[in-house]
């Protein structure tokens, strides 16, 4: 969609071309009979993050075609595993003590200390740039870069949308969907991110996938979008009371520019978590997307919106042959 487009007359949802569900089923889909790693093979560590404690590692299994890419990562603690950890069944090691200070290491029982495991199988080249450690850029993006660099990278450069046509057309994780309203025009589906295993409220993270096709980004947004963006923000705000109860003050609810896949989606999390992706350089309130477009009709195809990429993605090498980013 152009930019010049945010200003056109609001086309029915009805009218719009529909995803079509066009990848045919695996026949080598690993998460079928996957239930260990004795046939992984380790290539290289794609990244380590001390921060948010995960490590990526790429790899492949024994016997499948294709790259795999295993995303560790440790739970936070809440209330409940606690009270079964800090038992008999927790075995400590000391390391070493001065004074009242004693320091150990702690075991505790295996039922409670599993760690998040994501497993992407086949991985892409294109998932292997999203999660290796390289250097960032900061692009300032104005409505001209985004026709002339952006929109033409993205018509020809992106992940494929399937899984999200699964969610929407009820073929994979209905027993994760936290609630759906199903209104082809202002309807979403909300349910947990894969970051977070909906276990503890400590690191709640949900997002509302819109039922509504062509909505690749914020840029798309403009004043026909309204009722949808409201109502995303107001049942998903009640939703998560009534589930989680959790007020709306202490939710953080935005969306991402640059999204991590291009079919419009809003982020719910809980505002003491510092979930990935929430600093000033990605995302963007709800509200204070609601309001600019309440002052500026078509505000996101006129303003300069501010985006990080990473320096082996195929939209920094774009912006780089224009001279408007370089490596060090």
């Amino acid at each position: 969609m152009n930019m010049a487009d945010g200003a056109k007359e609001c086309e029915p949802a009805s009218k719009k071309i529909k995803i079509q569900s066009d990848i045919q089923e695996n026949d080598e889909n690993i998460h079928t009979v996957l239930k260990d790693f004795s046939e992984f093979q380790q290539k290289r560590i794609l990244s380590i993050n001390s921060q948010r404690k995960t490590i990526c590692i790429e790899g492949s299994f024994n016997n499948k075609s294709g790259t795999a890419i295993v995303l560790l990562e440790k739970k936070p603690f809440n209330e409940e595993s606690l009270k079964n950890t800090l038992d008999y069944s927790c075995t400590l090691h000391k390391e070493f003590s001065n004074d009242i200070y004693g320091f150990y290491e702690c075991f505790p029982s295996v039922k409670y200390n599993g760690i998040k495991t994501t497993v992407i199988h086949p991985a892409t080249e294109k998932h292997i740039k999203k999660y290796q450690s390289q250097d960032v850029h900061l692009i300032e993006e104005t409505p001209e870069l985004y026709n002339s660099v952006t929109l033409p990278h993205l018509q020809k450069e992106k992940f494929s949308l399937q899984w999200v046509i699964n969610i929407l057309e009820h073929k994979s994780e209905t027993d994760r969907v936290v609630f759906e309203d199903s209104n082809p025009e202002i309807g979403f589906i909300l349910l947990p991110d894969l970051k977070w295993d909906a276990k503890q409220i400590e690191d709640l993270y949900l997002i509302a996938i819109v039922h509504q096709t062509g909505i690749k980004s914020l840029r798309d947004l403009n004043s026909c979008h309204l009722p949808l963006l409201k109502n995303i923000k107001e049942k998903g705000i009640k939703a998560i009371k009534e589930k989680y109860n959790i007020p709306s003050s202490q939710l953080r609810i935005y969306v991402h520019y640059q999204p991590s896949f291009y079919h419009l989606h809003v982020h719910f999390t809980y505002l003491k978590y510092v979930a990935p992706g929430i600093h000033a350089e990605r995302s963007h309130i709800l509200s204070s997307v609601i309001d600019n477009i309440e002052l500026m009709h078509d505000y996101y195809q006129k303003a300069t919106l501010s985006f990080v990429v990473k320096e082996t993605e195929t939209l920094f090498l774009e912006y780089e042959k224009r001279g408007i980013v370089k490596k060090r």
